[in-house]
């Protein structure tokens, strides 16, 4: 035996680092709406104006068309029963991770933003929705642009509807009490849509439907 065996032979090989994975649960969670929802999906159309604005193409006045402008202010997925409305899940992610604000400092907004994931269906614009239950209604606002200019907005309400969130959650940083209670409260004082809470609305608050129960599927 060699002296450069010897040392192989007595040194212990380093040990291996072992990461486990991180353990994590998929909710269900029942919402309802306590105040209308008001919809506004940003349209083609006003997609196609800005993108002219910015190559200097001359602005073509059209003819308003309140339906139309309505229609396109949808979020829109087709399911397996037909045609659907939903909203983007992020919205109720950023009103739930909002919510934290109101409780222990030590957890941070940044860690629960790593921590939870809204899950949904492919919308037909290729956000991620949440699926709305409800019949909406057009409605008309005056919506001020500047000191001197208004104009009419045409946009979906859902005067009343409900939802279910599905809610995946890192069982290290929160426990399900936890997480559920950050939804409600989310749902109370950020709420989602247009003329939120958050923006000094009165719409889109929605609370944990405490009359149906929470489904685990993972």
């Amino acid at each position: 035996m060699t002296i450069a065996d010897d040392k192989k032979a007595t040194v212990p090989e380093a040990a291996a680092i072992k990461i486990d994975d991180l353990a994590r649960e998929t909710l269900l969670v029942p919402i309802i709406g306590i105040t209308p929802l008001i919809v506004h999906r940003f349209s083609e159309k006003a997609k196609k104006q800005m993108l002219d604005n910015m190559q200097g193409r001359k602005k073509v006045k059209t003819i308003r068309d309140p339906q139309a402008d309505y229609e396109e202010a949808f979020y829109r997925y087709d399911g397996p029963e037909g045609e659907g409305y939903g909203f983007p899940s992020v919205g109720f992610k950023s009103a739930t991770i909002s919510a934290a604000r109101l409780y222990d400092k030590s957890v941070t907004m940044t860690s629960l933003r790593q921590a939870m994931f809204f899950g949904g269906v492919m919308g037909r614009d290729g956000q991620l929705l949440t699926p709305i239950v409800g019949e909406p209604v057009m409605r008309e606002d005056v919506v001020r642009l500047s000191m001197s200019s208004t104009d009419l907005r045409y946009r979906p309400m859902f005067p009343t509807w409900s939802a279910t969130l599905e809610v995946t959650y890192i069982t290290s940083v929160l426990g399900r009490s936890s997480a559920l209670s950050l939804i409600d409260a989310g749902g109370l004082t950020v709420g989602v849509g247009e003329w939120r809470p958050e923006k000094k609305g009165e719409f889109g608050s929605f609370a944990v439907d405490q009359s149906q129960e929470v489904e685990v599927v993972a």
